[in-house]
């Protein structure tokens, strides 16, 4: 493996992790909740995530795009691995452009003693877009170990 697979292998997989641990293992907790802590604490992971996120996950689409396109003598599989890892990572990073970074915005705003009525429905809203850029990150990272495994 050369320094590209290297660093697009930690920088893909870290992102990958980040995301679905919030989603599979965070997030359920934070659910239950009561109303104040639960949108303090959601604003309190904006701002972590918030700072990190926004740089990794297109530095992963580069890395990945660019692993499959400058990998020397890939065979068939290992193209097709690459790409499919590529296009995951572009997708997850759509829907979180188009669809969770405006819910974000929102929610940084929020009064946490007095939301909007609605709130409950926003933040499932955004976990809905959640669970598919996360599958789609950890569906990307696997195809990228496998074509790194190969």
């Amino acid at each position: 493996m050369d320094i590209l697979g290297f660093i697009t292998l930690m920088i893909a997989g870290f992102t990958a992790c980040a995301e679905f641990t919030s989603y599979a293992l965070v997030h359920p907790v934070i659910r239950h909740l009561p109303q104040k802590q639960h949108i303090y604490f959601e604003q309190g992971s904006l701002k972590t995530f918030g700072l990190i996120m926004p740089i990794l996950m297109p530095v992963s689409v580069i890395l990945t795009l660019s692993f499959a396109v400058f990998t020397k003598e890939p065979g068939i599989i290992e193209l097709a691995s690459r790409f499919s890892s590529a296009g995951m990572f572009i997708l997850a990073t759509i829907i979180t452009i188009r669809f969770n970074v405006p819910i974000n915005k929102a929610i940084k705003q929020w009064d946490a003693d007095n939301p909007p009525i609605d709130w409950k429905e926003i933040r499932k809203r955004w976990m809905f877009y959640q669970s598919i850029r996360s599958w789609l990150l950890l569906i990307g990272f696997v195809l990228l170990c496998l074509s790194a495994a190969i």
